[in-house]
């Protein structure tokens, strides 16, 4: 054997060492990089006072939005509170229940604007919302949505709005998502993966400026 046969197996062998400790760092760091990750979907922006609070669908089941949202109406950031949400009949649809449950809450219903729409995304909900804020001629508002879905939120409106329209985001909990610890439950793995991957699409739809 050259020496130079030598050297190559050597050089390979480190190589390879090198890997299976690179390997073994990432395995001894998963849990703090996976927290990580999951924090990385949820942004809280500095809560200021707002024309409106809106409530974007859909709620998980116990109303964690809408009681996020109530909670903002009961400190005074808002004297407006919006129910959004897709219609599920004609006669019917999310906006009534996260409306149901605002009142529930303790939002007095004269204070709780029903906005019924047929979008089925964000980016869509963001669209019809605009001609909402629009009409009121609402210059700040503040979006309640679920933790997780916070950063894609606020990067969609903050696309469809127009530039003199201030926006903020609250996140509100959710049952189906922890951040520091969403790969322990089924539903949470689902949760960021789907919401990763909508994050980036989002990125790929609005790389022009919305007319």
């Amino acid at each position: 054997m050259t020496r130079d046969q030598r050297g190559g197996i050597i050089f390979r062998l480190l190589g390879l060492l090198g890997f299976v400790a690179l390997l073994m760092i990432l395995y001894l760091l998963r849990h703090p990089l996976m927290r990580v990750a999951g924090g990385f979907l949820v942004v809280e922006d500095r809560i200021d006072h707002a024309d409106a609070i809106i409530v974007i669908g859909d709620d998980d089941f116990v109303g964690d939005r809408a009681f996020r949202a109530a909670d903002l109406f009961r400190g005074g950031w808002a004297p407006l509170v919006v129910a959004s949400g897709r219609k599920l009949r004609p006669y019917a649809g999310i906006s009534e229940l996260i409306a149901h449950d605002l009142t529930s809450d303790g939002v007095p219903t004269a204070v709780v604007i029903r906005f019924d729409h047929a979008a089925s995304n964000t980016l869509e909900e963001a669209t019809a919302l605009r001609g909402l804020i629009a009409e009121r001629h609402w210059n700040r508002v503040l979006l309640v949505t679920s933790n997780y879905h916070t950063r894609r939120a606020r990067y969609i409106f903050r696309k469809v709005l127009p530039a003199q329209v201030a926006l903020s985001v609250a996140a509100a909990r959710d049952s189906a998502y922890d951040p520091a610890s969403w790969w322990q439950s089924r539903e949470g793995v689902k949760l960021f993966f789907l919401e990763s991957v909508s994050y980036v699409v989002a990125h790929w739809e609005l790389r022009r400026p919305v007319t």
